[in-house]
């Protein structure tokens, strides 16, 4: 019961976890626009995502606008582009894989190890999943804090982490944790020995019967 309810808080935590990687995917506060300077003008506010950036006027305003090209994207843009699809992909791959491997589901019932290595197979996809969303958000991050600290950067062209950045990073450390449960959620097989059979009775020596 101990392994069910520890696997059970590992899938829980996990496809939590890819929620909020599709969540961070799909949002454009991945970087938003820097109120460093003295003569900064904040009547607008500028959000740049992985698919599109937005203009929010101090009216409340959004004007988004999707990227035009791929090909003229930065280099670091576009890897974090493929390695959070990369992620959701393989968390919901790792979702489906990690349902058939439960304690709590039919399927496979009458295999107990089979099913045990479903459910380890999906916390090892769920860890790859949050490792590669870990990836593009601390990298994109690290762009993001390379180019504000840049003396050559504009004090008006410089961004700070957005809100996506912070769900990403969250999301990530949940995907690892619940991956790790389901890994950790396999039952140790004990150590058992082979029953005791019975010597079949010696027959009387010599081979005769005596009345």
């Amino acid at each position: 019961m101990a392994n069910g309810g520890l696997q059970m808080l590992g899938f829980i935590l996990a496809f939590i976890g890819w929620i909020g990687i599709v969540i961070s995917t799909a949002m454009p506060q991945w970087k938003i626009s820097s109120y460093a300077g003295d003569n900064i003008v904040t009547a607008q506010a500028i959000y740049q995502g992985l698919w599109m950036t937005c203009v929010i006027q101090s009216t409340g305003q959004m004007q988004c606008k999707v990227y035009d090209s791929l090909l003229k994207l930065a280099g670091h843009l576009q890897a974090t582009r493929a390695l959070m699809v990369a992620s959701i992909l393989l968390g919901l791959i790792a979702t489906c894989v990690a349902v058939i491997g439960m304690k709590c589901m039919k399927c496979m019932e009458d295999d107990e190890v089979k099913k045990m290595k479903m459910a380890v197979l999906g916390g090892i996809m769920f860890l790859v999943s949050g490792f590669a969303a870990l990836v593009a958000t601390s990298w994109y991050g690290n762009t993001v804090a390379r180019e504000f600290f840049d003396i050559y950067t504009p004090v008006n062209t410089r961004y700070e982490f957005g809100q996506a950045l912070f769900v990403g990073w969250a999301a990530a450390s949940l995907v690892l944790l619940g991956g790790a449960f389901l890994c950790c959620s396999c039952p140790r097989r004990e150590t058992s020995y082979p029953p005791t059979r019975p010597y079949p009775k010696s027959a009387p020596s010599g081979g005769k019967d005596y009345v």
